[in-house]
């Protein structure tokens, strides 16, 4: 019952924290987002106290259960794990499944020496090493990277098919332009863990993850652990075979060994026990009764002890309709190129550049969530694969709080729709050699016509040619007033008062000049309110 209720809520955490990162409707985040907000080292990041708790408590009481259920990453190292004890990836094949582990001693300056240095980095700031050992981003950049593609290539194929049956169910999505770096490291960190996980088991969990080797120790003071009933056991070594964990040692003569730091609470030598001789019991107390091999309660504990953590069912995703901008199929337009900002662009709410790299563990679930395909990862060593705006291929929705309402650690704070609309990110600039009016006499103001924030005006290019503010008409230099006709005629460049600007990039984006905009936005080291 204990192996068979964890498999089951660990399948409901890992489809969930999955389905958060494929879902780009943003329809599941009211429904699963709370299972992120659970990931400890998020949690810590954040701050939020209410599910450090909760992790803490759980572990007090069940020991590494986080470890084998609420983690996805510890979730696919065990389905990598089942893949290797396959009888067709075994010489053993007399059985369904092969023994394959052992004991192992514990590597405690190995973890302990990783679990240092990762607190060392996080504290000096460097996160660079922070993003790539955290296993819940792990894990997300994974999904993002490797999965998420395949997924938005499925839809397209179905939205294609549906639209030539004249039905509207799915939309064509444009699929994420992620860097080569991320893809680099997501399939380099796939293979490490498909490697140790496929021979070894939980190899990475114990020796590598600084969240499973703190976990791990906290784990020693928990109040159940799985313990052995001496009389029974027979010294057989199938629960030895059958630890993923490695943290089973049987010697003939010698009590049986269990080393809880390492112990993840699956239920895999309970389930492999012929003698009934495990149990998940409170510490110095014995479960089953001399002679017999069940009790009719041997089950309730397990039940009871996983009453703590609640499961939940996913509701059927409800498509939303999504503007698209065309120019009609009539001509091909050359791709804009993003320009180099000097201050990267950060999202509204991330309150800083500073405070984004301080929280963030670039899970990427804010990028894979973003509607408008304004958010990508950064390629500089200083905010490794963290978020960053480009407006090439949209811009930042006034009305969207999509990344804010879905970022775990507090890089991002939570804003309502009134407040983003009142922060400043950065600035709009004018660039007069790549401007259509002033370079080759067209007229334009797509960016002031298209401004939110109403912050660029069109002024003629004749600096002769003034308005009145007191009657709102035009003059020429001679003080002739003109006519309406003239006025239209007016060549007109856009100028930008930077105090109303909130950085959104509208302009931007709208701007018809190709390859680079005649208008960027630059950002802002500390986002102000307007």
């Amino acid at each position: 019952m204990l192996k068979l209720t964890r498999r089951i809520l660990a399948v409901i955490f890992w489809l969930g924290i999955t389905i958060l990162f494929l879902d780009f409707t943003g329809t599941m985040q009211p429904i699963l987002g709370w299972m992120v907000k659970l990931q400890f080292l998020p949690s810590v990041l954040a701050h939020h106290l209410p599910s450090i708790a909760i992790v803490l408590v759980l572990t007090l009481v069940l020991g590494r259960i986080y470890c084998s259920i609420i983690c996805p990453l510890g979730v696919l190292q065990d389905f990598f794990a089942w893949i290797g004890r396959w009888r067709i990836f075994r010489k053993n094949r007399k059985a369904k499944f092969a023994n394959k582990y052992s004991y192992s001693k514990p590597k405690t300056w190995l973890r302990l020496t990783v679990l240092v240095l990762f607190i060392v980095m996080l504290v000096a700031g460097f996160n660079a090493g922070v993003i790539l050992m955290a296993p819940y981003s792990t894990y997300g950049r994974l999904v993002a990277s490797l999965l998420q593609p395949l997924y938005i290539g499925i839809n397209n194929l179905l939205a294609h098919w549906s639209e030539a049956q004249d039905n509207y169910l799915f939309y064509q999505v444009e699929p994420n332009n992620n860097p080569t770096l991320l893809i680099i490291i997501s399939a380099a960190m796939m293979l490490i863990l498909f490697v140790l996980a496929f021979l070894h088991g939980r190899t990475y969990c114990n020796t590598i993850c600084p969240v499973g080797t703190t976990l791990g120790y906290i784990a020693k003071f928990s109040r159940l652990k799985m313990q052995v009933d001496e009389d029974k056991c027979i010294k057989c070594g199938l629960c030895e075979k059958n630890c993923k964990a490695a943290c089973i040692k049987v010697e003939k003569g010698e009590p049986v060994f269990v080393d809880y730091t390492r112990c993840v609470v699956c239920g895999n030598c309970q389930t492999a026990c012929e003698k009934g001789a495990l149990h998940l019991a409170p510490v110095g107390r014995k479960r089953l009764n001399q002679g017999q091999s069940n009790t009719p309660n041997e089950g309730d504990l397990s039940r009871r002890s996983f009453l703590a953590i609640t499961g939940t069912t996913m509701a059927a995703a409800a498509i939303k309709a999504q503007e698209k901008t065309t120019d009609g199929g009539l001509a091909t337009i050359e791709d804009k190129l993003v320009p180099e900002r000097k201050t990267s662009l950060t999202p509204p709410g991330s309150l800083s550049a500073a405070n984004l790299q301080q929280h963030c563990t670039a899970c990427q679930l804010c990028i894979a969530n973003c509607p408008n395909g304004v958010l990508r990862p950064s390629t500089s060593i200083e905010h490794l694969l963290q978020p960053e705006m480009q407006y090439d291929k949209g811009f930042c929705r006034p009305e969207c709080t999509r990344c804010a309402d879905v970022c775990p650690t507090g890089a991002i704070k939570p804003i309502t729709k009134e407040e983003k609309t009142a922060i400043q990110i950065g600035h709009a600039v004018w660039i007069k050699e790549n401007c259509l009016p002033a370079t080759q006499e067209q007229k334009c103001g797509s960016c002031a016509s298209h401004c939110p924030a109403e912050a660029i005006q069109m002024v003629p290019i004749d600096k002769s040619i003034k308005q009145n503010p007191e009657d709102g008409q035009w003059y020429d230099a001679e003080g002739n007033q003109l006519d309406w006709r003239a006025v239209n005629d007016l060549l007109r460049i856009p100028v930008v008062d930077a105090e109303k600007c909130i950085g959104c990039g509208k302009c931007e984006y709208l701007c018809p000049a190709r390859p680079f905009s005649a208008i960027y936005v630059e950002g802002n080291d500390v986002h102000r309110e307007i």
